[in-house]
This record gives C-alpha cells, sequence and structure tokens, in this order.
C-alpha cells in the first residue's frame, strides 16, 4: 500500500472502529483518517511503574497507583446518593474506593482478599481519602505494562468515552494502528541534512514514542522531531507564498516622494518625528519603489505614532498619482482617523472623507463619484469601503488597521478594488510576540517603531481593591479639580447571574451619586448605543463639556483626548492583558502626568495577578503581550476565528519560541538552495508540502 494511501485510511477500516464509533470520532474531534488518529496526542502521561502507599497519599496528587487488598464492601445512601464503598487496605493505612454508577457490575466483579492494583484520583472528603470510580487491575496485567512506563492519557468527550473510547479505549485503538503500519509505511518527511544536522529521529519512531514511551528522554526526543517538522513546514508556506507573491504580482513602481510628503514634512509636521519612525518609513519607501507588491506589517506600542508613518506613505502614493485608503474595524476607531488625518491635512490641500455605515445616502453619491473620478485622495473608512459598489479610480495603497479583527476573504476583497492588488500597509496597535508574529504574518516584511515621541510621560499604573473605592472617588475629584478628565471602564453592559461584576448601568448610577450635577457632567458610551448617540458622548468629552466617561471597552482603541489624565478599569481581572494595556494607552497622550488604577475584588486567581501584576510593573507593550502568549495561547490572543490562525498539534508558540526561530532559518536556507523544491534530496519535502496543501491543513493566516 503506498504511504499516503495508509496515511487517508478511514477510521471505519481500522478493526475495533467501524462505521459507528467512526462517526463519532468525526464528529467529535473532527478525526477521519488514520493519520488523523496518529496525530491525537496524548497530554499527559502516567508513569505506572510508581506505586504510593496508603499513608503518602496527599489530596492534590494528579494520581496515585496502589498495590493491596479490598476488605469490604457495602452499599450506602439512597436513591441518587446511593454508592458503592469498598474498603481498600494496603497494611500502611484504608483508603475507600467509591462508585457512583453500574454498581451492580462492578460489586459482582470485586474479589475480597485478592491482591489488585487501584489507579485514580485521591479526593479528601470529611477528614476521609477516597478514590472515586477507580481503575482496578491484576498485579500481573500491570507487571507486563511496565515496559512503557509511561501511559498515554488522550483527550475525549463524554459520547466518545460511551462508546468506548475513553483515555483507555483509545489506547487499544493506538495499538491497533501500530499493528497494522510499520516504518515503511510513513513517508520520511525532512531532507536527510536536518535530520543529521539536528539529531532528529525518524518519523514513524517519533509517532509511535508519543503513543507509547519507552522513557522521558525518549519522548523528549519524539516531541523534538514533531514540532520541529510542524513548524518547519508553516515556515516553509508562509516563505513560499512570499516567493510567490513577489513573482507574481507586480506593485506600482512608486519612484517619487514629491510636493505632497515634502510639503507635509516641511510645513505641517505635528511633532519630529523619532529615528524609528524615519527608519520605518525608509523600509516602506524602499518596498514601494521596488516594482513588487508591498505587504508590510507595522508593529508599534501605543502612542509610538503609527498613525503618522500611515499618513506618510499614503501621501507617497498621493505624489506618485495614486488613491490611498484606511480600513478600520470599527466605527469610532474609523472616525478617530478621519479626525486625526484630517487635522493633519487641513491646511495641505489634500481631499480626504469618512465612509461608514453611518455615511448618509446622499453624502455616499457624492463620495462615490469623487472617488471612481479620481477627486478624492484619501477615502478612511469601516467594513462599508468593501462593498461593491465603492470604486476608486487607482488605488494605489491600503493601510489596515487592527489587521486581526478582518477575515481573509474580507481581505481579498479589497485587493479586487484595482486591475494590479494595491501596496499593503497593516497596522497593530496590540505589539504582537516574535513568535507569533513569525507564525501569523510570516509571509510580510515587518517593521517595529521601538521608541515613543519626546515628551510621552510615562502612565503610573496601581492596583486598588473594592474596599478601597472612597479613596479612588478622592483621586477622582483632584485630577478633575485640576482640570483633567477621566475614563472609567467596565466589562459588561447589562447584568450577568454568572460573573458577580460590577456592571455599566450600575456603575453609571454609582459613579452620577458620587459625582452630582451640576458641579460634575458625565458621559456614557457603549456598544448597545447607535453611533450617532456614541458620537454625540464622545463630543461631549472631547469637547470637555464632561469631566467623567464611563464607558465599555468600545473605547479600547481610536480614542485620543490629550487632557484626560486617568483611566479607572474596574473589575480588571476580567480583562486581558492586551486589553487592559490598549485601555491605558487611551490617557498619557497630552503634557499632563497621566495615572491607570486598576479596581479589582479580593479573590483573584493566579492568572488574574500575574496580569495584574505585569501591568503594574511595566508599559512596554512587547514584554506584556509576551506574558499574555504565556497566559492564554496564540488562538485566544488574535481570535484564532477571525484570523484563520494556524492551529498546532504539538507544537506551542507559548514555549517555543527558539524553535520557530530555528525552522525559518531552515525553511529560508532550503528556498535559498532549491526555490522550487525540484532537487532530489528534497523530493520529500515537496511530496509532504503538496500531500498538505490538498488536504488543506490549517495553514497560517494569508494576507
Amino acid at each position: 500500500m503506498p504511504n499516503q494511501m495508509v496515511i487517508d485510511t478511514p477510521t471505519a477500516l481500522i478493526h475495533g472502529l467501524g462505521p459507528q464509533r467512526s462517526a463519532l470520532l468525526l464528529q467529535e474531534l473532527g478525526i477521519a483518517t488514520l493519520g488523523d488518529l496518529l496525530h491525537l496526542f496524548p497530554f499527559r502521561y502516567v508513569d505506572r511503574t510508581k506505586f504510593y502507599l496508603i499513608r503518602e497519599i496527599e489530596a492534590d496528587l494528579p494520581y496515585v497507583q496502589i498495590k493491596g487488598k479490598i476488605i469490604r464492601t457495602e452499599v450506602l445512601g439512597h436513591n441518587r446518593s446511593k454508592r458503592l464503598v469498598a474498603q481498600f487496605t494496603d497494611g500502611t493505612g484504608t483508603i475507600e474506593l467509591v462508585w457512583f454508577q453500574g454498581m451492580k457490575w462492578v460489586e459482582k466483579s470485586l474479589r475480597l482478599n485478592h491482591e489488585i492494583v487501584v489507579f485514580g484520583k485521591p479526593s479528601l472528603f470529611n477528614s476521609k481519602y477516597s478514590i472515586p470510580h477507580p481503575e482496578i487491575e491484576e498485579v500481573a496485567e500491570v507487571t507486563a505494562k511496565l515496559t512503557n512506563a509511561l501511559q498515554p492519557v488522550y483527550p475525549t468527550t463524554e459520547k466518545l468515552k460511551t462508546k468506548g473510547l475513553d483515555s483507555k479505549g483509545l489506547v487499544k485503538v493506538m495499538r491497533q494502528i501500530f499493528s497494522m503500519i510499520g516504518p515503511n509505511d510513513l513517508q520520511e518527511t525532512l531532507p536527510e541534512n536536518l535530520l543529521v544536522q539536528y539529531q532528529l529521529i525518524p518519523r514513524f519512531l517519533a509517532l509511535k514514542t508519543m503513543h507509547f514511551p519507552p522513557g522521558p528522554k525518549e519522548l523528549q526526543a519524539a516531541e523534538f522531531r514533531l514540532k520541529f517538522e510542524e513548524l518547519f513546514f508553516v515556515q516553509l508556506r508562509l516563505l513560499m507564498l512570499k516567493q510567490l507573491r513577489m513573482q507574481q504580482y507586480k506593485g506600482f513602481l512608486f519612484s517619487k516622494v514629491g510636493d505632497h510628503f515634502n510639503n507635509f514634512y516641511n510645513q505641517h509636521l505635528p511633532f519630529p518625528l523619532t529615528n524609528a519612525q524615519k527608519r520605518v518609513i525608509r523600509e516602506i519607501r524602499t518596498d514601494m519603489g521596488s516594482g513588487k507588491q508591498m505587504n508590510r506589517l507595522l508593529q508599534g506600542d501605543v502612542g509610538s505614532g503609527k498613525t503618522l508613518v500611515a499618513l506618510m506613505t499614503m501621501l507617497i502614493a498621493l505624489d506618485n498619482g495614486y488613491q490611498a485608503s484606511l480600513i478600520a474595524p470599527t466605527e469610532i476607531l474609523a472616525t478617530q482617523h478621519f479626525i486625526t488625518l484630517s487635522q493633519m491635512l487641513k491646511e495641505t490641500g489634500v481631499t480626504i472623507r469618512l465612509l461608514t455605515g453611518s455615511t448618509k445616502k446622499s453624502e455616499r453619491t457624492a463620495l462615490h463619484q469623487a472617488l471612481s473620478t479620481g477627486t478624492l485622495d484619501i477615502l478612511i473608512g469601516t467594513h462599508a469601503i468593501l462593498e461593491d459598489e465603492v470604486i476608486f479610480q487607482n488605488l494605489g495603497l491600503v493601510v489596515i488597521d487592527e489587521q486581526h479583527r478582518f477575515g481573509v476573504a474580507q481581505r481579498a476583497r479589497l485587493w479586487k478594488k484595482n486591475v494590479q492588488p494595491p501596496h499593503v500597509l497593516i497596522m497593530s496597535a496590540t505589539p504582537i510576540p516574535r513568535t507569533l508574529a513569525m507564525t501569523l504574518y510570516g509571509d510580510l516584511e515587518v517593521s517595529i517603531i521601538d521608541e515613543l515621541p519626546a515628551g510621552r510621560k510615562p502612565i503610573t499604573t496601581s492596583h486598588k481593591y473594592d474596599s478601597q473605592r472612597s479613596a479612588v472617588f478622592g483621586f477622582m475629584r483632584e485630577q478633575i479639580a485640576l482640570g483633567r478628565q477621566v475614563y472609567i471602564v467596565y466589562p459588561l453592559i447589562e447584568e450577568s447571574e454568572k460573573l458577580d461584576l460590577k456592571n455599566l448601568m450600575d456603575g453609571y448610577e454609582s459613579i452620577s451619586r458620587a459625582f452630582p450635577p451640576p458641579t460634575y457632567q458625565i458621559s456614557i458610551v457603549h456598544g448597545q448605543m447607535k453611533a450617532a448617540d456614541k458620537e454625540f458622548e464622545m463630543q461631549r468629552f472631547i469637547k470637555r463639556e464632561t469631566q467623567i466617561m464611563v464607558a465599555t471597552t468600545v473605547i479600547e482603541v481610536g480614542v485620543n483626548v490629550p487632557n484626560a489624565s486617568l483611566m479607572v478599569i474596574e473589575n480588571a481581572e476580567r480583562f486581558g492583558l492586551s486589553q487592559l494595556h490598549q485601555l491605558r494607552g487611551r490617557v498619557g497622550r497630552g503634557a499632563d502626568k497621566s495615572y491607570c488604577i486598576l479596581m479589582s475584588s479580593f479573590k483573584l486567581s493566579s492568572d488574574s495577578k500575574t496580569r495584574i501584576e505585569t501591568m503594574v510593573r511595566t508599559q512596554d507593550g512587547f514584554e506584556i503581550a509576551e506574558v499574555d502568549l504565556k497566559l492564554r495561547g496564540p488562538g485566544e490572543l488574535t481570535g484564532t476565528q477571525q484570523s484563520g490562525a494556524v492551529e498546532f498539534k504539538i507544537a506551542d508558540l507559548a514555549k517555543d519560541g527558539q524553535l520557530v526561530q530555528l525552522t525559518r532559518q531552515c525553511a529560508t536556507q532550503l528556498l535559498l538552495e532549491d526555490p522550487n523544491l525540484q532537487k532530489v534530496q528534497n523530493r520529500q519535502v515537496a511530496n509532504h508540502y503538496q500531500y498538505l496543501n490538498q488536504h488543506k491543513a490549517n495553514w497560517s493566516r494569508i494576507s
């Protein structure tokens, strides 16, 4: 049987599974083939060589294995509280074995005063240790297994367990698979030189060891081999996409920097550029002047001046006779960009307009006309720009803010706005850890603004408990008395029965009582308000007609009020780190000293403590992003659903950063020597690459 045919064997053809269990595997775990099962890796391993004495048992042990005898059984309780209890002893003490289900069958199978091995999770109740629903095996059976000391524990579901596909059942399936296949049935995927250079064990051995490891060292070698393979092919894919784009897509040649750019730079620059901004603009100019399509990610911390770089990039497009567009995920952010850029461009003669879902029909008609005739230079907007009736005369540059909020299909519609794909500049206000950027944006060039403009003062961040609220209110009054303004952010709009949170409306009422009119005026903004009402409340705050803005996270990005000097975040333990960092970035935008207060209850989980301590300790967005990655994982951090981010079977971006970089280097070197994977020594790489493509592997996001 050819290699790939073995991998593609339907699970129904594996002895012991059959159609019904196979259908359930597909439904519950997305497993359709033998190859899918081979890559269903255990999430932990149990060391079955270790036996505990009953006197050594502690409640926080994940599991125990004890050798001893059952000396008595009895059925206790009535109806729902009915349970079978067996007294089990090993000579050093006694522990209860408890069953709540299948009691009749279990009771019949138990033999008194017969030596057995029990295995399970100990729990402590009423000062007594017990093991609910333990595994029971004969001593001889356990002794025979000791050659495979590390027993695999597989991910499963309740439905699978009812069909005998619990972890134990899956072990039997894996044994059956490895009785069906041998080393010759699994094609090697990596070139010989990499196997030798990095001492990578063969693919078949790695997979077999993952399921049945002889010991910790062998397991480590298998994990390294399979992580290397997974990351290598992700990086190879990204690099080949980039290579293909460079070959296929010519870019508009922006050969000059002319009057628009120079006039703005010399006459209207709002503040001097930092060295980092200058470096990034040079990188962008090189891209756009190369004749190749630019696809560049612009990263920078909150307040680092990404928007100004984006504007100057758009002015280069104008100087070369092309239009530019900036697209943002929300109306608030798009509107804020429009206000900011309009202010910067007001004396330059550049025409700029805003298009969102709220734009009136009469305005749209005029806007469409100006856009299609080329009298409109820059269009700022939301997803509304993607609509078919929005036609540019010659779109040369697209700037996308907050890339991860746009799906692949949505972005693809932008490229069709011109016969030739425009240059693309992607801005991320959320700093992305290096390893994640290399995997999510690995086909892009990356520019980083790692320097804040002169004069930006650090924001003092502190953590306060609910019991300290009166002191926080006192500090708010002090700031307002100095002429400053305050944000108060809540995680919810309405009450949730599940979460004990201060919701926005209750918060608004308590703030109103503590800061009564006419001395104080309060704005309120949340996602369920109409756009016009949100804008009205926003403008009141911007014009200093209100001193306090009570809001949800709709103000997370895009709101720029330099006079606001204090950010109070309620239930800070409920926010992710990147969200907290974004919210804090709403203050510290003026010349005044700014503050961020993180409010929480006393009950904090370990992760919540880490997030709050990180926020208090540092303002470095990249350091914060690294901590966030470790806490939350890449999928949650980037919004996997929207982004189409890669879902790894074994690699972990939070832990395998060095391996990401190593495999990137290896893939880069391979393509330098063999760009089309045509050399004989790379045949296995080409075959596996093609196989992954055909089977629509979870490749990384494509911009």
